[in-house]
């Protein structure tokens, strides 16, 4: 599975939406096939690494101290694998932002590229510029908000510019 997603990884966005257009026809379906592919391309790999990146003497001490396999999973490799989950999880957040734009040069309506679609049908630069700005703008704020949640969730790892 990995490999097939890894490849469609690679195809561009537009190209993407070109092939789908054949099978689902313009609608968000064409968008959303693309999304889902992006991001699963991005999370699943960022999970399994976090995941498997908790060092083995941390799992036998939480067998040692009675942990089943659930228990052990939940409570001990689930949170040290936050980091990376959540980094998989803004990346595959905020290019999943900047590929919904992109749906409106297919015909989706109602999607991020509307002010993009308004701005070359109307000839009207400055709607491009509040597009990409609006579109930027909602991709860090989307960002700090999972800086944020990673903060919350991880209270053991060490802030940028805390001293000891």
């Amino acid at each position: 599975m990995f490999g097939v997603t890894t490849v469609l990884y690679a195809v561009p966005s537009l190209a993407f939406f070109v092939l789908l257009i054949d099978y689902t026809g313009m609608t968000e379906t064409t968008v959303m096939i693309p999304l889902a592919v992006y991001s699963l391309v991005v999370l699943v790999p960022a999970i399994v690494d976090g995941v498997r990146s908790v060092p083995p003497e941390t799992l036998a001490a939480a067998t040692a101290m009675g942990l089943g396999p659930v228990r052990r999973y939940l409570q001990v490799q689930l949170p040290i694998a936050v980091p990376a989950i959540i980094a998989g999880l803004r990346v595959a957040a905020v290019s999943s932002i900047s590929l919904v734009s992109i749906g409106m040069l297919i015909g989706n309506q109602g999607a991020l590229g509307n002010l993009l679609n308004d701005a070359q049908i109307y000839h009207r630069p400055p709607l491009a510029v509040n597009s990409v700005l609006t579109t930027a703008v909602l991709g860090i704020l989307v960002d700090a908000a999972l800086v944020l949640v990673r903060a919350l969730l991880t209270p053991w790892m060490p802030r940028k510019g805390a001293t000891r």
